[in-house]
């Protein structure tokens, strides 16, 4: 059986769906961690078992009789992120699979900038020592509406300095995690990076909401200090928007620029275009 974590989440879901489409629904299994929503897969005949990272006795059920769990990795960020993604990962040592599989990223380094980074590079260390599968995904591209702000209204997309981003859809990375899951032994250890084939900056995203719009949109750089203002202004605590701002130094230090063929390798199509993904979200 093969079992995955946070099968209601926004890519844990997306994963399940994919992999139905290559493993009988009999031999998947969703750990999730409120049952009922998970209705739909039930009715599938996929598996569904209450599983909670904070709740490690929930896990043991949860992954009973699976030959691979697929760790999908929290919101969370720091010491707490790490220590749910530890006792998911024994869990299911503990349950008896035979191979972790864990959803990284292409960013993946203890000295980041930008604190997620840090603890994708703690997961994988916790990793090793019995077969696993760290799976280096590229930069969620449904970030990228969240950065856009009053762009659309202002014909400015103000935001720090920032650098090239391998910007990639979650249904390419769901996909890519299904095919991967099905094909057990694909890949061991951390996977290449699985991103876009080409890495783009907000000057880049600007170009295209122009395009896309048919409305000028500039690209503006505003200081950190100006950016963070904004935002705690706007009620984000201080903390969470000097996280956010990791993620632009980051950016700027290159540390997500990598862009490679492995994806579309592994997708045996290419990869979704930036372009497609806020086409889809702003509803063009």
């Amino acid at each position: 059986m093969i079992v995955i974590t946070g099968g209601t989440g926004k890519l844990g879901s997306r994963i399940a769906e994919r992999l139905l489409e290559r493993v009988p629904a009999a031999e998947i299994g969703v750990s999730v961690r409120e049952p009922g929503r998970a209705a739909q897969l039930s009715a599938r005949g996929v598996r569904v078992r209450r599983g909670d990272f904070a709740d490690p006795g929930s896990l043991a059920e949860a992954f009973e009789g699976a030959a691979q769990v697929l760790v999908v990795s929290t919101d969370e960020s720091g010491d707490e992120a790490v220590a749910h993604h530890v006792s998911a990962i024994e869990a299911a040592r503990e349950a008896g699979a035979k191979r972790v599989l864990y959803t990284s990223h292409q960013g993946a380094a203890a000295d980041s900038v930008f604190a997620p980074m840090a603890d994708h590079a703690a997961t994988e260390r916790r990793l090793e020592g019995a077969p696993f599968t760290a799976l280096r995904n590229g930069f969620y591209a449904s970030t990228v509406p969240l950065l856009l702000g009053a762009a659309l209204e202002t014909g400015e997309l103000a935001a720090p300095a920032d650098g090239p981003v391998s910007w990639t859809a979650h249904a390419d990375l769901a996909e890519a995690a299904a095919i991967i899951l099905a094909d057990e032994g694909r890949f061991d250890g951390p996977t290449p990076p699985l991103t876009a084939p080409v890495a783009l900056d907000l000057q880049d995203v600007a170009a295209l909401l122009t395009g896309l719009t048919g409305r000028p949109v500039r690209r503006v750089v505003v200081s950190d200090e100006a950016w963070v203002a904004t935002l705690t202004g706007h009620g984000v605590p201080a903390p969470q928007a000097e996280l956010l701002l990791g993620m632009f130094r980051a950016a700027r230090r290159g540390e997500f620029a990598t862009a490679g063929p492995e994806l579309e390798a592994v997708l045996g199509r290419p990869a979704t275009p930036l372009r497609a993904v806020l086409a889809e979200a702003l509803g063009r």
